[in-house]
This record gives C-alpha cells, sequence and structure tokens, in this order.
C-alpha cells in the first residue's frame, strides 16, 4: 500500500498497544497528546495520523514516510473508520473493545478495497483545455464597435440614461411654467456652445477664469498693522520646571559600582510598596471568585425572593429541557455551543486561530461520549473546555527563579536573566518589581542598562536604583548595597555591555543580574538580529518575553515572530528561544485575560509574573483556576 498502513486499539489513555488490521501488535506505547485539534505526529522519517471513537474506546492510526505526500490519507482513515465500526458494531456492545482485544479481524479485503477507492479519488484531474480565440466571446466583437473615439460617450450607456429619463417624465410633468422657462434658457446656452468653436470656448474659460481670480485677490487684500511681530519663537517655561538645564543633566553623574552614583533619596515609602501587610518576600497568586460562589453568594443575599413558575407541568419541562438522557454525543449537538463558546473567548482576547483550534480540541474529545441523564450539553462542554484550558496554563516544566539562583550560588557565578519584547509593555517597570522581590529574598542584584537606544532609559533605571537603595539601604543589610546600575550611556553595543556586566557581577559578588534590552518590533531584522547576538554570546539563565495583556491576536504573532527570529539568527546548533513569559498591565483589562492563553499556547512556555500595578509589591504569579474563572465569566 505504498508505505501506508492502519492500526486499531483501544482508546482511552492510550497505555496499550494497537493490532494491525489482520489483529498483530504493530505499536506499543502511548498515544501523542491531541493538542488544539492537531491529530498528527511526525517522529524522524515517519509520520502517524490518527482518529479516536470515543463511543467504543477505539484508535485508528495511519503511518507513513514523511517524504509521501498522500492526500488521501484523511479519506482513507475516515472510510476505514465507518466501514470497521457498522462491521463490527454489534460485536463491541456485547463484548466491548476489550473484549475483542485479542482477537482477530477479517478485514484486509475491505481495507486494500477501502484503499484503492481512497487512491483512485485521489488521482490528479486532466487540465481543462483552454478556449481558442475563436471561441471567446471577444472574437464576436467587430473591430468598429470597440473603437472609441475622444469626447464620445459609449451608447449603452446613452440608453441607460435615456431610460432613466423617460421614467422620470411622469413625475416632471407637474412641474412650474417658471421652470420650464428656465430650462428653455439652459437648452439654448447648451446650443450656443456648442455652435462656438474650441479656440473660442477656451477663450471664454480663461476671461473667466482671470474674473475669478481679481475678485479673490481684492478680498483678501487687508490693511498691514503698524506694529511687526518679533521674530523668532521664545521657549516655554513651564510652572514647576527648572530654567537651568544643568540641574537636569544627569549624563555624566554615575560611575559603575560606586554609592556616589546612587545616593539615597528621600521618598514616600508607603507610595512604593503599597501593601502594608504584605509578607516580605513572598509572591502572592492571582485572587479569583469563581461563578459558582458567586451564585452562592446570590442565593444567600435572596432568601425570600420566590421561584416564577410558567404554571401547571411547563417548569418541569423547562427544567428537563436541554438533558441529554444517556446518549452518545454527536458533533450536530455540540455545534451550537461550541460556536458560543468560540466567541465568547474571542471576546475575552483570546486570539481566533486558537479559539478554533481549542474548540475543535474539544469536540473531538466529546465526540461519541456516553453523558449522564441529567446532564447538559452546555455543562458538559464547558467543563471539557475549563480543563483544557487549566492544562494550557499549567505546563509541563515550571519555572523556580529562587531556587535556580540559588543552585547558581552554590556554583559562585551570577545568575542572568534577560529581559526582551516589544516597545512600551513595560520590561524596566516589570524589571524593578522583580529586583525588589529578589532583594527582599536576600540576593543582591547587578541590574545592566542594554537599552542604548531608547532616550531616558539609563535615567529610568537609575532612578528605580535610587529609590529600591532607599528602600533597603546598606544597613539593613551590613553593608552591602543590594542593587547597582552597570551603564555605559548610548550608542554602543548592548551584547558587550552585557557581557561587561556579568564578568563584572561575577568579581563583585552579586547573586543575580539582570538584563534590560531596548524594545523591538518582531519585524524588524537588524535589531532582532542583535537581539540573538546577545543572547547567544552571554547565555543567560533564563529569558523572558514580556508582553502586555492587552493584546488579542498581536500576541500570536509576536512570539512566533521572537521565537523564529532568535533561531534564524542565532549561529548555534541548538539555539536559545524564550524560556519564560512576564504578562504586564494585568490589571487594565478587568476579566479580558484571553492573551494569557494566546501566549502560552503558543509557546508552551510559563507565565513566570504577572504584573499588576504600578508599586514595586504590585507582581504576582499566576494562578490558572483565577485566569480560567475570569475568562469563562459571562
Amino acid at each position: 500500500c505504498k508505505g501506508c498502513w492502519t492500526a486499531l486499539g483501544k482508546g482511552g489513555d492510550g497505555d496499550e498497544g494497537m493490532m494491525g488490521v489482520a489483529g498483530t501488535p504493530i505499536l506499543t506505547g502511548p498515544l501523542p497528546q491531541e493538542r488544539g485539534g492537531n491529530n498528527s505526529f511526525t517522529h524522524e522519517a515517519l509520520t502517524l495520523k490518527y482518529k479516536l471513537d470515543n463511543q467504543f474506546e477505539l484508535v485508528f492510526v495511519v503511518g507513513f514516510q514523511k517524504i509521501l505526500t498522500l492526500t488521501y490519507v484523511d479519506k482513507l482513515i475516515d472510510d476505514v473508520h465507518k466501514e470497521f465500526r457498522d462491521k463490527y458494531r454489534n460485536e463491541f456492545q456485547q463484548k466491548g473493545a476489550l473484549g475483542l482485544l485479542n482477537g482477530t479481524f477479517d478485514f484486509k479485503d475491505d481495507f486494500m478495497r477501502l484503499l484503492r477507492d481512497a487512491e483512485e479519488s485521489s488521482k490528479v484531474r486532466a487540465p481543462t483545455v483552454m478556449k481558442t480565440f475563436q471561441q471567446s466571446v471577444k472574437s464576436q466583437k467587430t473591430v468598429k464597435c470597440m473603437i472609441e473615439t475622444r469626447g464620445e460617450k459609449p451608447k449603452e450607456k446613452v440608453k441607460n440614461k435615456k431610460n432613466k429619463g423617460s421614467k422620470k417624465d411622469g413625475t416632471e410633468a407637474v412641474a412650474a411654467p417658471s421652470k420650464a422657462s428656465a430650462g428653455d434658457k439652459q437648452l439654448s446656452a447648451a446650443g450656443d456652445k456648442e455652435e462656438l468653436t474650441k479656440d473660442e470656448i477656451l477663450q471664454k474659460k480663461r476671461e473667466e477664469f482671470f474674473r475669478r481670480h481679481m475678485k479673490a485677490g481684492e478680498k483678501s487684500r487687508s490693511p498691514k498693522p503698524d506694529a511687526q511681530k518679533e521674530k523668532g519663537k521664545k521657549p516655554r517655561v513651564w510652572d514647576l520646571g527648572n530654567s537651568n538645564a544643568k540641574v537636569l543633566d544627569y549624563s555624566n553623574s554615575a560611575t559603575n559600582g560606586s554609592a556616589e552614583a546612587c545616593p539615597v533619596e528621600e521618598f514616600d515609602p508607603d507610595m512604593a510598596l503599597g501593601d502594608k501587610n504584605r509578607e516580605p518576600g513572598r509572591l502572592y497568586d492571582l485572587e479569583y471568585e469563581s461563578d459558582d460562589e458567586a451564585e452562592e453568594e446570590k442565593v444567600v443575599q435572596n432568601p425570600s425572593k420566590p421561584s416564577v413558575k410558567k404554571g401547571g407541568l411547563g417548569g418541569m419541562f423547562g427544567m428537563l429541557k436541554g438533558l441529554v438522557g444517556s446518549k452518545s454525543l454527536t458533533r450536530e449537538d455540540m455545534d451550537p455551543v461550541l460556536e458560543k463558546m468560540k466567541d465568547h473567548l474571542i471576546a475575552k482576547n483570546v486570539a481566533a486561530e486558537i479559539a478554533v483550534q481549542l474548540c475543535e480540541s474539544v469536540a473531538k474529545k466529546l465526540e461519541g461520549k456516553v453523558m449522564g441523564t441529567f446532564t447538559t450539553v452546555t455543562s458538559t462542554v464547558k467543563q471539557a473546555l475549563q480543563e483544557a484550558l487549566v492544562q494550557i496554563l499549567q505546563p509541563q516544566r515550571r519555572v523556580d527563579v529562587l531556587r535556580d539562583v540559588m543552585d547558581a550560588q552554590r556554583h559562585r557565578r551570577p545568575y542572568v536573566v534577560t529581559f526582551c519584547g516589544v516597545n512600551g509593555v513595560g520590561k524596566s517597570t516589570n524589571l524593578a518589581k522583580i529586583s525588589f522581590w529578589l532583594i527582599e529574598n536576600g540576593f543582591s542584584v547587578l541590574i545592566a542598562a542594554c537599552d542604548t537606544f531608547r532616550a531616558g532609559a539609563v535615567e529610568q533605571l537609575r532612578t528605580h536604583t535610587r529609590r529600591l537603595n532607599a528602600l533597603h539601604p546598606p544597613e539593613s543589610h551590613g553593608g552591602r548595597t543590594m542593587v547597582q546600575l552597570y551603564e555605559k550611556g548610548y550608542g554602543k553595543d548592548a551584547a558587550g555591555i552585557a557581557m561587561e556586566a556579568i564578568s563584572y557581577a561575577r568579581n563583585q559578588g552579586f547573586d543575580v543580574v539582570l538584563v534590560d534590552t531596548a524594545g523591538r518590533m518582531q519585524d524588524n531584522a537588524p535589531l532582532m538580529t542583535a537581539l540573538a547576538k546577545l543572547i547567544a554570546v552571554n547565555a543567560p539563565d533564563l529569558v523572558l518575553f514580556v508582553g502586555e495583556a492587552l493584546v488579542g491576536n498581536e500576541a500570536v504573532d509576536q512570539l512566533v515572530k521572537f521565537n523564529k527570529a532568535l533561531a534564524d539568527h542565532s549561529m548555534a546548533q541548538t539555539p536559545r528561544l524564550i524560556d519564560g513569559i512576564v504578562l504586564t498591565k494585568f490589571d487594565t483589562i478587568d476579566d479580558k485575560v484571553g492573551a494569557a492563553i494566546s501566549m502560552t499556547y503558543i509557546t508552551s512556555k510559563p507565565i513566570v509574573f504577572v504584573g499588576t500595578g504600578q508599586t514595586y509589591c504590585d507582581l504576582r504569579s499566576l494562578n490558572a483556576k483565577a485566569v480560567v474563572a475570569a475568562l469563562m465569566k459571562a
């Protein structure tokens, strides 16, 4: 069968072996996890496509070489599924799939017939023969009818205008005699124009143009004022500003590693910290309130509210409406619910493509499942979708920054974190929040100012460093400065500055190096090459992509192109890609939290930190249940 084979076996968890059409085991091991409706799996030179039958717990698998372009594979597996299911339906209902697992199936002839039909249907159709010129419509036209003289209108359009004029004759017949006289004057004027030659018409139009131009010039003339305004622009002086530019110049006031570079700044610590009752060094989870708790509160608040009855048995039938009484779910049952769920996800800022794939995955998971007596289709689909969303937000590998920092301490080296992302998402602000969290956990931080492009980027980090030193002065840590800034000004090579900062941190005994990079758009090839160079040269322990929660479809494009650029522009055989995500501006979106789903779905990487405000304490860890509860909220 040209490198193609099918298999069947027990579904469920997918840990059992599978049998060929003759009943011999041909494949063992777990099935690849289905993600977003993708039912194919590629391993080296082979590709597997599979289809699940949830009702009888069967798995149909097609395997073929990856280099073959078999267009009939999907049709073949669907036909085999339908034929095999119909042929052995009674036996499965009596004995079940486990009872027939060790038996044999006389299905070889049927399979070969279905394979031949699939191959016949996929044969390329003969190309359509192009028409000759004599068969075309253009050949029936004469040359004379295709010639258009300049200024002459086509005959068809003239006819249409005549028809339109004839329709309006009935309504215009009741016109006043004064209008008729005006029309006669216009007609006579039009007749005079037709009698004039082209040169006379041109001369007449020139005279009219000069006459109008002269009238406009006379109107615009006005007497000049006696006092002329002073030339030049005066600088604006702000009420709370300072006219002395030297006071605002911070360019030469910093030397790396010195205490004078970051003098202690006096300010209100409550404004920078926010919550006074917080536990120092603790990263709180996102808070959420599920729909069930909200419904319970409503019931407690309104215990005496009478129930509305529609009269007779209508209330009972209305309560039982939508129940699926012990029958298998079909695609037709789920389509209306899935369509509403897809629109709901898109309205909550989930990327449209990902919402479609999620609903498709849920449909394949539930198709053929036997439901309970008192279970609605809506509740079943919603529960399955919630489980899928929680599974997406809980990645396989969890990033524990504090554990990794302590591991780097044992090896006597700094732990390096690089922040990257597009413009204006909050990289520097959230870098300062993470610095504050690390300092409260007892780790010293060196901030590397590698954003040498944006004006004010170094000054912003210097201000954060002064405030962090004011909150955690050296006196509180045995004379040790907990946070310092390493910067070389603007217009320098970011990769070189990061390398020098890591070397400086190793010599001075810093625990963590946080590398701030310039914001860049994902389709800017030179800047993405520079970022890939910085990551390849310095080999940071953690690469964090900073993205804002306000975006929807744009989040998918950003992450895909950032990962692709890091892979394309890296010289290593195994390039470093994004390790985790920092989701910012989470306090501005209410319950439209779909960007979290979009980002984790595309990269399969965890959301390490969530920014929820403007103070240093507004940093949270992701709670998958909180995000899903907000996402499913109506």
